[in-house]
């Protein structure tokens, strides 16, 4: 009997959208329901919140050591965020997609970008759009996180972030949540089938000929 167990190489799953637009929602769904898939950890130069685990929530590392991670390009992409650095290690992110295990990024689209020019072919990008602006501005209200100060500067920069829609290998515009984890659910499952991820397949077929 040939075995059928085809070894696989991971993908890196980028979700990307304003904020409000139903990214974070839509992610934690994934995680939930998806055995395989797991959420990047990031390298952060900000001290640890009450309650934050080392290596579970963030590699916290002092600026001498990010400074030196970026120089020896151990980062599959970084920023300064309110003063403080934060980035993806790579390493950790290699050893998951050797092993076949997917890597979810919450990343904005500069991170995006970085990403893509540092791995192009396990990158599979989604970009989450809202059904409108008025909805948009809905939601950011209704989350009742943020003041009206905060909220309109919030809808002024997703016109800028809304504006790279094509960069990105698909587009999800998110007006039902469901159908939103469903399509995005579609996507992981299309691509896992992608030849090129799946290393094993040469051997497989090679089995499948000689019996």
């Amino acid at each position: 009997m040939v075995d059928t167990h085809i070894k696989r190489r991971g993908l890196m799953l980028v979700l990307s959208s304003p904020s409000g637009a139903g990214k974070t929602t839509i992610s934690r769904r994934l995680l939930d329901t998806d055995n395989n898939l797991s959420l990047s950890i990031s390298a952060t130069t900000r001290p640890p919140r009450p309650g934050e685990i080392e290596g579970q929530d963030y590699y916290f590392v002092d600026s001498e050591r990010f400074d030196e991670m970026v120089r020896k390009d151990e980062l599959l992409e970084h920023a300064l965020v309110f003063g403080n650095n934060y980035g993806t290690p790579r390493g950790p992110v290699e050893q998951a997609l050797e092993a076949g295990r997917d890597v979810l990024f919450d990343i904005d689209w500069q991170g995006t970008q970085q990403v893509r020019e540092a791995a192009r072919d396990d990158l599979v990008s989604v970009f989450i759009l809202p059904p409108s602006t008025g909805e948009l501005e809905r939601r950011l209200h209704t989350r009742a996180q943020d003041s009206d100060e905060v909220v309109r500067s919030r809808m002024a920069k997703a016109a800028d972030e809304m504006s790279h829609w094509a960069e990105y290998d698909y587009i999800i515009i998110n007006d039902d949540l469901e159908k939103s984890v469903e399509q995005v659910e579609a996507i992981l499952t299309a691509e896992r089938l992608k030849r090129e991820r799946r290393i094993g397949l040469g051997a497989f077929v090679k089995g499948l000929r000689a019996n």
